[in-house]
């Protein structure tokens, strides 16, 4: 079966970002990492919970960076993502760090992920997802549907990701006192179709593959693909902080995340748990 343009356009573009992403010493220092003393986030941490002792199935996982930390925190973690490239970097890193043992790593779109033998059907006390990963997919209902076909009974979704109000707004437009402009309306839900050079870790890279295909999904969206799928909504957050400048008017909180200069304007990022009830 051909694979939609979507799919091949934006694997093209993140196999491209790949070794500027595991070269970036900003967005992605892996020094702490290295060293054994990475942390997640403090809102990814809270949404997850204690991970030690539990199964975990990180879709779009990247090159790894986050899997591996949950696996130095003791967890049994299955990385998936679609890119050749970030996958063999993932296992690069695995094996450097010694956990290869802790942190199995799968090349699948996440769509396809139910027909890989590797992932086993209710295998999982915990599926992770976060940070810019929703806006590559197209389909929250279906989404969905596969972190309920992951999980075990009892297990949970642990969501942690930028804010759809936030995507309505770009930094590449501004407005007379210079905060974000309009970028997406919030309820078009049609692909935004993109060329772009530019790359988020590297501002001197350009690159070829610049042509994206990204979805803003409302909220409701999201929600209701979750409540759909059998899952039940246990925490829902909202907040004021992200954990990279979004925006060109944002400031850094000092712990490695981001704010509005002034006023919380809007929200910045949601984080939320959906448990498959037992």
């Amino acid at each position: 079966m051909r694979e939609p343009e979507w799919l091949v356009r934006n694997r093209a573009n993140w196999d491209e970002r790949v070794p500027l992403h595991v070269a970036s010493t900003e967005m992605y220092d892996q020094t702490r990492l290295r060293a054994g003393t990475a942390q997640l986030g403090a809102i990814t941490a809270a949404v997850l919970g204690p991970v030690a002792g539990q199964t975990i199935l990180h879709l779009q996982c990247h090159f790894g960076m986050d899997t591996l930390i949950l696996a130095q925190h003791g967890a049994q973690v299955t990385g998936v993502d679609f890119s050749a490239p970030a996958i063999a970097e993932a296992k690069n890193l695995a094996d450097a760090l010694g956990l290869q043992d802790k942190a199995l790593f799968v090349l699948s779109d996440v769509y396809q992920t139910p027909s890989l033998a590797a992932l086993p059907q209710a295998g999982f006390d915990r599926v992770f997802v976060s940070w810019g990963a929703l806006c590559w997919l197209p389909d929250m209902a279906g989404w969905a549907r596969i972190i309920a076909y992951f999980l075990k009974p009892g297990g949970w979704l642990a969501l942690a990701e930028a804010h759809p109000a936030a995507y309505v707004f770009d930094s590449r437009t501004k407005t007379p006192d210079g905060m974000p402009g309009w970028f997406m309306p919030y309820l078009a839900r049609a692909p935004m179709i993109e060329d772009r050079e530019d790359d988020y870790a590297d501002s001197k890279a350009r690159l070829t593959a610049t042509r994206t295909h990204e979805w803003l999904h409302p909220l409701s969206d999201i929600l209701t693909g979750l409540i759909s799928a059998g899952l039940r909504i246990d925490q829902f957050h909202e907040h004021d902080v992200i954990p990279w400048p979004m925006f060109d008017t944002l400031l850094p909180t000092g712990d490695g995340l981001y704010r509005w200069p002034d006023r919380p304007w809007l929200p910045l990022a949601f984080s939320l748990r959906a448990s498959k009830p037992a």
